[in-house]
């Protein structure tokens, strides 16, 4: 005859054992690296991306129709799909190398700086072009006798872009901002069908961690100290972006 425990209240413990975790710690690096580094190119890229797309040229609607492809896959089909894209030996992105060095080979899945610059490039490739469409949006709002007005005055493309377009466009970039941002705090999924948090535990996003603890260390109280930890960088992350909207709405 089996006997259960009685289950016994620990406090605190949960919280305090987070901050000597090493496992944890790695987490919450790579989170805090992939979330800032994503976002700063997703602003940079997106930005460009939507002002190419928002040119007036013959088959515009048919790129603009491409451009979305990455988007529309799921996100555990692009992560199985560029766990094979990385590999040394058959990969798509050592052969397209190997074709301008034939003697290059690489398993960037096998360091953890490889492993989480791959991940981060797999994310910006899946996801930008969703964040170029709703810049696009925006742009789109901006009527065309600002930008007459400005030609007549003199101005050029690059002074037309930081005085006219970029200032326009700021509020619509932090709203984003903010949803792009949690959506990167809990990734989950990518991880886990790309890299497993490997190397080590090098590519684990704290979303990530806490599936481990609770589904298969089944440390539920553990993880439930993790989620609320993430739940505090969500809110974080979020009041620096509703100052910013704050400081630049016109």
């Amino acid at each position: 005859m089996f006997s259960r425990a009685e289950p016994v209240f620990i406090g605190l413990q949960n919280f305090v054992d987070i901050f000597s975790d090493p496992k944890v710690k790695a987490s919450i690096n790579f989170t805090l690296i992939f979330t800032v580094t994503s976002m700063v190119f997703h602003v940079i890229l997106g930005i460009f991306l939507a002002m190419l797309l928002n040119i007036k040229f013959k088959g515009k609607k048919l790129l603009r129709t491409i451009t979305l492809i990455p988007w529309a896959m799921p996100m555990v089909v692009t992560g199985m799909a560029a766990k094979w894209a990385f590999n040394d030996d058959y990969g798509l992105i050592n052969d397209f190398i190997r074709r301008f060095n034939p003697e290059f080979h690489f398993d960037w899945l096998i360091y953890p700086w490889s492993a989480q610059l791959a991940v981060i490039l797999v994310d910006l490739w899946k996801d930008i072009p969703f964040f170029a469409f709703l810049v696009l949006a925006g742009l789109q709002f901006i009527p065309d006798e600002v930008y007459e007005s400005a030609k007549i005055d003199g101005a050029g493309a690059v002074s037309t872009f930081f005085k006219i377009t970029l200032p326009l466009i700021t509020p619509t970039l932090l709203t984003l901002c903010i949803f792009f941002t949690m959506w990167r705090i809990t990734m989950y999924d990518l991880v886990y069908a790309m890299t497993s948090g490997g190397p080590g535990d090098s590519t684990s996003l704290l979303a990530y961690r806490i599936a481990i603890e609770a589904f298969t260390n089944l440390n539920i109280g553990y993880a439930s100290a993790l989620a609320l930890l993430l739940f505090f960088m969500m809110v974080a992350f979020s009041i620096v972006n509703l100052l910013l909207i704050k400081r630049f709405q016109y």
